[in-house]
């Protein structure tokens, strides 16, 4: 039989998982890069407001190295929302990516988790059993400040409209700053998967507004997970935007003492977080994996 070409390395497919939560049943929508036959998977699973496109140039670029899953989380993407939005937490995404999990019959799995990712990836990997062997933290730790997880709501409670892509890009380089010199290719590309059409032919973004409640709520204090973050074990990989507001450089030294004790990477010019759209910053996530 030939060897896969790049192209076919290159390929995805779409698809969905049925999923459970105290309102009711609900999709969960995942791309799937490369060999469905590879033992070695690698779950890459976004940010708060974010979906599983992010990953795009990531999963193409390693797609002939690993089967790549991305996972839009519910109330995100092409996933459906929750009928009660009280219902958007850790425990609930954790308890979807493990159906996940089953669906692709699998039992070891690599973690890429940026912000929300990295959290629902540290409470894994913290479990007795948990099927985590290798985990890479995006701009994320076990303290978050009050002040950033207000910023972050404020902006998710908004729920734009927009008559044009051109101004929802506007709106989407404006939020998005902290992710850094991107191309304009790719503010294109995250701006059109950042999108759903209405039927008024405007566009809104492509995810629940509801899930802000969550966060509104947690910004009266600092979020502190270190004993989840202690109970790791497996090879860890931290990166760190340099202006991060999310993760302070005090406790991504402090991360690198405790628990896994994870190789820490801080990307210049980039604040929360890095998007691993560019060779470099690829670079980072396959460089470690290969590595281990």
């Amino acid at each position: 039989m030939a060897a896969p070409t790049d192209s076919e390395f290159a390929s995805f497919a779409e698809r969905s998982v049925c999923c459970s939560s105290p309102s009711g049943l609900h999709r969960m929508a995942y791309r799937e890069w490369g060999a469905r036959d590879n033992p070695r998977v690698l779950f890459c699973v976004h940010g708060m407001s974010r979906n599983g496109r992010d990953f795009d140039e990531l999963a193409r670029a390693l797609a002939g190295e690993y089967r790549v899953v991305c996972p839009d989380l519910v109330g995100r993407g092409c996933s459906d929302w929750l009928r009660d939005a009280a219902g958007y937490t850790i425990p609930q995404h954790v308890a979807d990516l493990l159906v996940l999990i089953a669906r692709l019959d699998v039992e070891r799995i690599d973690w890429l988790g940026t912000s929300l990712g990295g959290l629902i990836g540290m409470a894994l990997a913290s479990l007795d059993g948990a099927p985590i062997a290798h985990l890479v933290l995006n701009d994320v730790g076990p303290v978050i400040g009050g002040q950033s997880l207000k910023r972050i709501g404020d902006y998710l409670g908004q729920a734009p409209l927009f008559d044009t892509l051109a101004d929802a890009e506007s709106y989407i380089r404006q939020v998005s700053a902290p992710f850094g010199a991107l191309s304009d290719a790719n503010w294109r590309a995250l701006t059109e998967s950042s999108l759903r059409q209405r039927e008024d032919g405007r566009f809104e973004m492509r995810y629940d507004p509801a899930i802000a409640q969550s966060l509104q709520l947690a910004a009266s204090t600092d979020l502190d997970l270190w004993p989840i973050y202690e109970r790791i074990s497996c090879p860890t990989l931290l990166v760190r935007g340099e202006q991060s507001d999310l993760l302070s450089r005090e406790t991504a030294q402090a991360m690198a003492a405790r628990g896994p004790r994870p190789r820490i990477v801080e990307v210049p010019g980039v604040g929360h977080a890095p998007m691993f759209m560019d060779q470099a910053q690829i670079a980072i996530v396959s460089d470690f994996l290969c590595a281990v």
